[in-house]
């Protein structure tokens, strides 16, 4: 998984997979989901990032412990 600030665009990527696009969807406005030929979700993507997110240049990894 890999996240990607763009400062020049304000654009926030979340890639899940390194798998081809086939479609894209508006969510809602500014959030466009990437998918697949197989309907998987492939990325996340805001527009306007820095309106949406506090600190869209910072990320933070939790991982919860296996029971």
């Amino acid at each position: 998984m890999n996240i990607i600030y763009d400062r020049q665009t304000d654009t926030l990527t979340i890639v899940f997979t390194e798998a081809t696009v086939a479609e894209s969807d508006e969510a809602a406005p500014g959030v466009i989901l990437d998918f697949d030929a197989a309907g998987n979700l492939v990325a996340l993507e805001l527009l306007n990032a820095s309106r949406r997110v506090t600190h869209p240049q910072q990320v933070t990894l939790q991982v919860t412990p296996t029971p």
